[in-house]
């Protein structure tokens, strides 16, 4: 049985996104449903937890914060990865590089130093 919330975010996604991979479509409803985001719109929680899925999967974030990058300059040089991942699945919108994504810990669980 699925919730209104789920079913919201399920449309959001769909409207939104409309040709994510079944795999990381179940990841990203998966993290949009999440408690922690269970404050904000649907359609909020489900673009922030994309955007987070697909920079943490689909670029190099990770493997530049390893290498000593901080997380603004990290995210600086994945946004057009993350932007050619949005466009081969048919995204409605863009991540827009000066954008702050304060969502990213919410929708990965992540609480950078800086946060605590």
């Amino acid at each position: 049985m699925t919730t209104k919330r789920q079913q919201a975010i399920a449309k959001a996604l769909t409207s939104t996104i409309p040709r994510v991979p079944y795999f990381d479509a179940e990841a990203i409803r998966g993290a949009a449903g999440s408690r922690r985001m269970r404050d904000l719109p649907p359609a909020t929680a489900l673009w922030l937890a994309a955007v987070a899925y697909i920079r943490h999967a689909h670029t190099d974030y990770d493997t530049l914060l390893d290498d000593g990058y901080g997380r603004d300059a990290a995210r600086f040089f994945v946004v057009d990865a993350i932007n050619d991942v949005l466009d081969r699945w048919g995204a409605t919108r863009r991540l827009e590089p000066d954008a702050t994504d304060e969502g990213d810990d919410l929708a990965s669980g992540r609480i950078d130093d800086d946060q605590e």
